[in-house]
């Protein structure tokens, strides 16, 4: 199974795809392309095979050539080379670029830009339904002997990913949880009670469903470890499957490799309990934590 071990390698790559697709739906070659805006045809060249990468501000100029105009594609594109969907600025994970690695700013650019992220969780609660002690029990235990003042920059930045179950539209999250991690005690049963009693909050909103994998249906294909597919508006071709880590991120780009992945994902959601299953057992674990 191949894979990059860098986000933005694959969201130069997957860039490179649609910007040739549009390109070639305008009827232009790559050597009018370059024309158009100035270039050589070897720059377009490498932006399409993801072998350069390109400015939000050039992924712009390309999209005027191609009479792109329709504006949320835009600002996705746009966001994918690594410019804000307001047409220049930087997300809110650059104030803590000096704290989270580049992989993983990446990790969190994808979620923010993406329309529906499907996870699978073996240990822990999904990073968009922790609460903030929760998070930083997870953190500590992962990063043991990081001053306490990264902790809680860490802390806070999975506090800010929430912002996207909030926004307009919202990130649809369909979540699968191993009955492993609402039984870990992570934190102490106060913690514990505490995020349990959040995560059946979460699961009450409509974009939200979690489901529990309990212990009695045995053996599962995402045994193997944890996974999110991120899929975005307009252009199915850009989903990606990210295996989320707590600083960084493997993806995985192979359509195939989708394919498998979805596949598993439906399979575990067909064998798990029902969303009102799972909050019945969530609670009941939660009353006795």
């Amino acid at each position: 199974m191949r894979g990059t071990r860098h986000g933005p390698a694959v969201r130069r790559r997957k860039l490179g795809e649609e910007l040739r697709g549009l390109r070639l739906a305008a009827g232009l070659t790559s050597r009018e392309a370059a024309l158009l805006v100035g270039w050589h045809q070897s720059k377009v060249s490498r932006i399409e095979t993801g072998t350069s990468g390109v400015s939000g501000a050039d992924v712009a100029r390309l999209l005027d050539a191609y009479g792109v105009h329709e504006p949320r594609l835009r600002a996705l594109l746009e966001a994918l080379a690594g410019a804000a969907a307001d047409g220049g600025g930087t997300g809110w994970w650059h104030a803590y670029r000096g704290v989270i690695p580049p992989p993983y700013q990446d990790f969190i650019s994808l979620e923010a830009h993406a329309c529906t992220a499907r996870t699978l969780e073996t240990s822990v609660v999904p990073g968009l339904l922790q609460t903030a002690d929760y998070a930083r029990a997870v953190t500590r235990a992962a990063l043991p002997g990081v001053p306490a003042a990264t902790v809680e920059s860490l802390v806070r930045v999975r506090s800010a990913r929430q912002e996207v179950l909030h926004a307009d539209p919202p990130l649809r999250l369909d979540a699968v949880l191993d009955e492993a991690v609402l039984r870990r005690q992570v934190g102490g049963p106060g913690v514990m009670r505490e995020q349990l009693r959040q995560l059946l909050e979460w699961a009450q909103l409509p974009h939200v469903r979690v489901q529990v994998l309990p212990f009695s249906a045995g053996e599962y294909v995402g045994l193997s470890g944890s996974f999110v597919i991120f899929s975005f508006p307009n252009i199915s071709d850009l989903d990606v499957v990210a295996l989320d880590h707590l600083t960084s991120s493997l993806y995985l780009e192979r359509m195939e490799d989708l394919e498998a992945y979805c596949a598993a994902f439906r399979t575990m959601q067909a064998h798990a309990l029902s969303p009102e299953e799972s909050s019945e057992l969530i609670a009941g674990i939660g009353d006795g934590a």
